[in-house]
């Protein structure tokens, strides 16, 4: 993915990768994030995402959450150059027609610069079945297919209609379209080593893979895990389109925990960006003090310097 228009990137790149910021969408001020988002752009990041939960808890008594699109419409409003998006979207607990409209909005406002990351979601019943909408595995895994489906047909302004095993879409034709064509850039993120989001992610113009450890939940992959699904997508976007628009980039990108020494992250990235890595994206795990540590992560600079002017 490039930066809109022709813009050059900030300087001091991470290893030659873009690098964003992504934070959960667990504040009781939604101005918390907005302010976030606005600073980290100051800062000189590439992209701040939003986590994209309803609940986050299987008890039912979670975090306070806030509607990532709303913080991210006036992140749009208060930013010029900053990619924003959500990693990730649960494309199986949203109307995709729904979710078309606000993408497209989103990337109006911003004049092109949304990304959506999707996924099957999580918790499974804290964001699912506490609700009683479809919490199985393979369900949602259908819901995500078709709902990107969807979203395609509808962000391309031209009569689209659907049948499938889920969702049914009569001819309909939606304008006006995204900034970004052929359409917002779909980044599908999966747990390694399951083939099935590995495939699913080769239609669409990225991928966030994870690794699972039962120890600290969700990790980084290694330089060794990029390269190998490099390869796969690689091979499986040369040898079948599936009838897609496959489009000239694609973005494979590093989910990464907040750098604790931010001045050695170009050492540690540079592996990556030889197997493959386009970006990367440090994230919070929302435990005590989260908060802060993202604040002070924001305003220390892509790598340390400090805020950029």
């Amino acid at each position: 993915m490039s930066l809109p228009h022709g813009q050059a990137a900030p300087e001091g790149q991470l290893a030659g990768l873009k690098h964003g910021i992504a934070a959960p969408n667990f504040r009781a001020d939604p101005h918390d994030l907005v302010e976030l988002g606005v600073a980290a752009e100051a800062a000189g990041f590439d992209g701040y995402f939003l986590w994209d939960h309803i609940v986050f808890s299987n008890t039912g008594d979670g975090p306070p959450v806030q509607d990532p699109w709303s913080i991210l419409s006036v992140v749009a409003a208060r930013t010029s150059r900053i990619a924003i998006g959500t990693v990730v979207t649960p494309v199986p607990r949203r109307r995709p027609w729904q979710l078309a409209r606000q993408t497209t909005t989103l990337d109006l406002l911003s004049n092109g610069r949304v990304v959506l990351g999707v996924g099957i979601g999580s918790p499974a019943y804290g964001d699912f079945g506490i609700f009683h909408e479809p919490s199985g595995d393979r369900e949602r895994a259908a819901l995500l297919d078709e709902g990107l489906d969807v979203l395609s047909g509808l962000w391309s302004g031209e009569p689209f209609s659907y049948t499938g095993k889920h969702l049914n879409v009569d001819k309909v034709r939606f304008t006006p379209v995204p900034v970004q064509r052929p359409r917002i850039p779909v980044w599908v993120a999966g747990v390694l080593p399951a083939p099935r989001p590995i495939a699913r992610a080769a239609r669409w113009d990225g991928f966030v893979p994870i690794r699972w450890s039962r120890a600290d939940g969700l990790v980084r992959p290694s330089p060794d895990d990029i390269g190998q699904v490099t390869k796969q997508i690689n091979a499986q976007r040369a040898n079948e389109s599936d009838g897609h628009d496959m489009g000239a980039d694609y973005d494979m990108v590093v989910w990464a925990e907040v750098a604790p020494d931010p001045g050695a992250l170009p050492g540690i990235a540079r592996p990556y960006a030889k197997a493959g890595a386009t970006w990367w994206i440090e994230t919070a795990r929302p435990e005590p003090a989260w908060w802060e540590g993202i604040q002070a992560r924001v305003e220390a600079g892509p790598q340390g310097a400090g805020r950029r002017s």
